[in-house]
């Protein structure tokens, strides 16, 4: 499997102005699935943040998400998937 980037469009809740980037990394077979991992990661970890649990651990295949910022939205309708490269051999 690959590694992929899964890079989504967020802004702040109250004001539209405010906006960034989450990205993901992780192993998957194709974009697709690389962005379902993001998006599958990303809701376990609110998920788990709004019962008062901490962001689960499970970032064996790379999808863990250590940071929700409850006040900014993430516009999945415009993320984009591309194979990561590694420019600085992080991993």
């Amino acid at each position: 499997m690959r590694r992929y980037e899964v890079d989504v469009p967020i802004h702040h809740a109250a004001d539209q102005e405010r906006q960034g980037h989450h990205v993901f990394t992780g192993r998957a077979a194709g974009e697709r699935e690389a962005l379902a991992a993001a998006h599958h990661a990303y809701d376990r970890a609110v998920q788990n943040l709004s019962a008062g649990r901490p962001a689960p651990d499970d970032s064996s295949d790379g999808w863990g998400v250590c940071a929700v910022r409850p006040d900014w939205v993430l516009d999945w309708h415009k993320a984009t998937t591309t194979e990561w490269v590694n420019p600085r051999s992080l991993m």
